[in-house]
């Protein structure tokens, strides 16, 4: 049950997000999260609205404007071992799109299990 928010710049082609929310999904799924439950945002910014610092902690290469900021809202429960696991794969797939790992932060956040209602306000996992 996560929830993906994909921030950035204004001005990334529609092609590049769609090559990264699939990444993010596609890394999400060999962690045990069914296929069918994608649920993802974009969230574009200009650059007074979006501040990050470019080398923070002690980057060797200076972020870029293609910063991306990955939130992962997931219900608790996900050991450190299955981040990892996320994260390994996301890397993996980000090379071969052309997306930087220097240029990416990824951000796991967990909420309990009946904070979700999908539909009708129905709480399915209380």
């Amino acid at each position: 049950m996560p929830l993906v928010t994909l921030t950035l710049l204004k001005g990334q082609k529609a092609e590049k997000k769609t090559q990264i929310l699939n990444a993010v999904h596609e890394s999400i799924i060999l962690a045990g999260v069914p296929e069918k439950d994608r649920f993802q945002r974009v969230i574009e910014l200009n650059a007074e609205n979006f501040i990050y610092d470019k080398e923070y902690p002690n980057l060797e290469t200076s972020r870029t404007d293609q910063f991306v900021l990955i939130e992962i809202l997931f219900s608790v429960g996900r050991s450190v071992k299955i981040k990892r696991r996320i994260l390994t794969a996301l890397m993996e797939k980000f090379i071969s799109i052309g997306v930087s790992s220097n240029d990416t932060m990824v951000v796991f956040q967990e909420t309990a299990w009946e904070n979700w209602a999908f539909a009708n306000g129905e709480i399915i996992h209380a």
